[in-house]
């Protein structure tokens, strides 16, 4: 008993195009002709496309799949680099299932960087879309600490930063400077990572400057800039 080509394939749920590419790439050897010209397969081409399917459907990369038959060690070596795959593969996938669970419950975490829960919700759009970015230039370890800092209770000037109109007149801006300088120190003193070479530069990264200028009004930008004479970290 011999089979055609497509015949092979359909025995082993596969196509006839994967079959002429195995062959292609060496993978499956060709088969003797019969009288008429046509490929005759048996029953050990049907194995060895099996074990071939067997090994594509775990992952394993077509190009691994010699390497594998060569030795048993190599063929280990493979295997558990791809359980290692998928472990990863799956903590991610569980990563993502808890964001989603959370984002479902409270749909603007959407627009957070992952990690961010419910704690935020009262951050302005504004202060959201800056956390995206920030979330772009700075370390992981930073991010923790936004993550921390954004969970405490927001201090009345900030509500009242976030509201400034764009034409508030300078005592305005100089009095919220003024009333934001003890919170940030705070902030500092608790999170002394903030000011440090690393963060510093980060936040300068263009960036970070682009968003500061196209999110925040000209009078929110003075105020930031007046809070930052006021703790030293501008001249």
């Amino acid at each position: 008993m011999a089979w055609s080509t497509r015949e092979l394939a359909d025995l082993a749920g596969t196509t006839l195009k994967t079959v002429r590419y195995y062959h292609r790439i060496g993978l499956l050897d060709e088969p003797e002709r019969g009288a008429n010209g046509y490929k005759r397969y048996r029953v050990t081409h049907l194995i060895r496309l099996l074990r071939i399917r067997r090994l594509v459907d775990l992952g394993v990369p077509l190009s691994d799949i010699e390497a594998m038959e060569e030795s048993d060690g190599n063929a280990e070596r493979t295997l558990r680099a791809l359980d290692a795959e998928l472990k990863a593969s799956i903590e991610r996938q569980e990563r993502m299932r808890e964001e989603l669970a959370l984002i479902l419950d409270r749909r603007s975490l959407v627009d957070l960087p992952p990690g961010f829960d419910g704690n935020v919700a009262e951050l302005s759009e504004v202060e959201r879309s800056m956390l995206m970015v920030f979330s772009r230039v700075l370390d992981a370890e930073t991010m923790d600490v936004m993550r921390e800092l954004h969970a405490a209770p927001r201090p009345p000037a900030q509500a009242e930063f976030d509201s400034l109109p764009a034409d508030a007149d300078e005592a305005t801006r100089q009095r919220l400077a003024e009333e934001l300088a003890p919170v940030a120190r705070d902030q500092i003193e608790a999170q002394p990572s903030l000011t440090d070479v690393r963060t510093r530069v980060a936040m300068t990264e263009p960036t970070v400057l682009r968003g500061l200028v196209e999110l925040y009004n000209p009078a929110q930008l003075d105020v930031l800039r007046r809070l930052n004479v006021l703790l030293g970290i501008a001249p």
